[in-house]
């Protein structure tokens, strides 16, 4: 048995009394965090502050030092190193430097994927790679190679990457980073749009502009914790204003 079904199966994430760690130092302490299928979560948080290693203890990079945790059926602090490639099936991860394959084509990057991770049919394969790319608006660029496209729609090539094996949990690290605001809002209209399709997301970001004009969960890495925002804040610290402080952290 490679997956550990657990008893709500509407719960994605599922983390308690959790701690984040590298090799060399503690980076989120007791921690509880619950995602649900269709849900939508922003991360938030200074350089540093723990996101990235988040995500990274989510899709079995870094191990769950300390407390319990369960990722789309798999318990992390049970998972063996055999399992990782199981679980990261059920997971779709989009990074900030897309990190296509720059010598094939869109239609190769992701019939590469579908090999490796076991499909083995060719038209089941062109099926799925048509529909995905459908889905994120280029269906008709499947055979351009990277160089060609702009950054926005690298980044939906990512995405339609990370919806090949229809995962339960998409998580997405900075994926506007090096976009302009015009690709970063289509980017996150589209996100926005697969969670209401029943994919959970997680999106970790510094572009605290998308925050206001799309409201959502709001979850923030701050001094060795996680703090939950019940409301949408109108103020937030950022990496042009690090002097912001936590009185200038308003709820609306």
């Amino acid at each position: 048995m490679h997956r550990k079904i657990m008893t709500d199966s509407k719960i994605i994430i599922r983390l308690k009394n959790a701690t984040i760690a590298h090799p060399d130092n503690v980076v989120l302490t007791n921690i509880d965090f619950e995602v649900s299928r269709g849900e939508f979560v922003y991360l938030i948080g200074r350089t540093g502050s723990g996101k990235s290693s988040l995500l990274k203890t989510f899709y079995a990079e870094l191990p769950l030092l300390r407390g319990e945790g369960t990722i789309a059926g798999y318990d992390l602090k049970k998972l063996k190193t055999r399992q990782v490639p199981y679980l990261r099936r059920n997971l779709g991860i989009v990074f900030q430097d897309f990190q296509l394959l720059t010598d094939r084509s869109v239609y190769e990057n992701l019939l590469f994927v579908l090999k490796a991770t076991g499909w083995k049919k060719k038209a089941d394969m062109h099926k799925r790679i048509t529909e995905v790319l459908e889905k994120v608006g280029l269906g008709y660029k499947e055979y351009k190679m990277p160089h060609e496209l702009s950054g926005g729609e690298q980044q939906r090539v990512v995405i339609a990457r990370a919806l090949l094996n229809n995962p339960d949990l998409i998580l997405a690290d900075e994926p506007t980073g090096n976009l302009d605001p015009e690709s970063s809002e289509g980017l996150l209209r589209l996100l926005l749009e697969i969670s209401n399709n029943g994919q959970a997301v997680v999106f970790a970001t510094h572009d605290y502009n998308l925050l206001n004009k799309f409201p959502a969960r709001i979850v923030e890495c701050k001094d060795s914790k996680l703090i939950e925002y019940n409301n949408q804040p109108a103020a937030m610290p950022n990496e042009d204003n690090p002097q912001a402080s936590d009185e200038e952290i308003e709820l609306l």
